[in-house]
């Protein structure tokens, strides 16, 4: 019976949280799943590649947004946030190819300075 109260609750902050806060909610959410298999990465590292694929997907979704003709923020905002999106995938790449705990640090760096930026910090 808890468990639905919970899920009632989750459904409720989705749906009155801002597109920021949702954005900073899930760069925040990556960035503990990246950390979480860095630092204890010789008993999660098969978590690795689900925390990647989910902060691979997240990016797309920044980078196709931010790629729009129609989406209204100032070009060089725009602009900063698809350098950001490369680096990442690019980075994600590289820790794909070349597993290591420290690879992880930029990508963990990236999520959670942009989440608190979107939270106003």
């Amino acid at each position: 019976m808890q468990h639905h109260g919970a899920l009632a609750y989750q459904q409720a902050v989705k749906a009155t949280e801002s597109p920021r806060e949702r954005e900073a909610a899930l760069l925040a959410k990556a960035a503990l799943q990246l950390e979480h298999v860095r630092d204890d990465w010789d008993n999660s590292r098969h978590e690795l590649d689900a925390a990647l694929m989910f902060n691979r997907k997240l990016w797309t979704v920044f980078l196709t947004s931010v790629t729009r003709e129609d989406n209204p923020l100032p070009a060089p905002v725009r602009q900063n946030i698809a350098n950001l999106g490369l680096f990442v995938m690019n980075q994600t790449r590289e820790v794909m190819v070349e597993p290591q705990p420290r690879r992880l640090d930029s990508l963990i760096n990236i999520n959670r300075q942009l989440a608190a930026g979107l939270r106003g910090r």
